[in-house]
């Protein structure tokens, strides 16, 4: 830590995350889909959204394409930069959690130790690891952005599952199988969980 940062103090607020939680009908939670690129996490946690707001309740996804149009954009996809994108936007799901939201973070999020500093922001309970279990030889041919294509080519770097590692989750709460299960399935797998 700087010496700027020790006269950084934490300032306590007097509404509670709690009571967020409870004006808004429910409990609090960080669903975090990981898995490759083409795995089906943007479509189920879309899909787990609409099914969740057709309920009354208070959600916002945080996908890994639209943060780097934003708060990310200034990182590539080198370990360390990978490494800071996952560090700002657990941040960021955390305070939405602290606002009493159900917040849907869908990115590929590689590496366990990222994973796992995203679940130590967070109560236990508040954090739930969705695997989405997609083979890379089946993210590969559904490819919808052309990204396995292009690395394939060399046109594109560090493109994880190729050349960049991802390291599969060990204790997620919810390992989905998009090739066996419909998108609904999966959604409806997430729900249980959230019951």
């Amino acid at each position: 830590m700087t010496s700027e940062a020790n006269n950084i103090l934490w300032q306590s607020l007097s509404v509670t995350k709690s009571a967020r939680a409870a004006q808004k009908g429910q409990a609090a939670k960080c669903i975090w889909f990981t898995g490759l690129s083409g795995a089906g996490k943007t479509t189920i946690a879309n899909l787990l959204d609409k099914k969740l707001h057709s309920r009354g309740m208070h959600t916002y996804i945080l996908d890994g394409d639209n943060v780097r149009h934003g708060l990310n954009r200034d990182l590539g996809f080198t370990d360390i930069d990978r490494i800071e994108n996952i560090r700002r936007v657990a941040e960021v799901a955390k305070l939405m959690v602290d606002a009493g939201l159900i917040v849907l973070v869908s990115f590929i999020s590689p590496f366990r130790v990222e994973r796992l500093m995203a679940r130590n922001l967070f109560e236990v309970g508040e954090f739930v690891e969705v695997y989405v279990a997609t083979p890379l030889e089946e993210c590969e041919k559904r490819d919808v952005k052309g990204l396995y294509a292009k690395a394939r080519r060399g046109d594109l770097k560090n493109f994880t599952g190729l050349d960049s590692p991802y390291e599969e989750p060990q204790a997620a709460e919810i390992v989905l199988h998009t090739q066996a299960e419909s998108s609904d399935v999966c959604v409806d797998r997430v729900l249980q969980v959230l019951a």
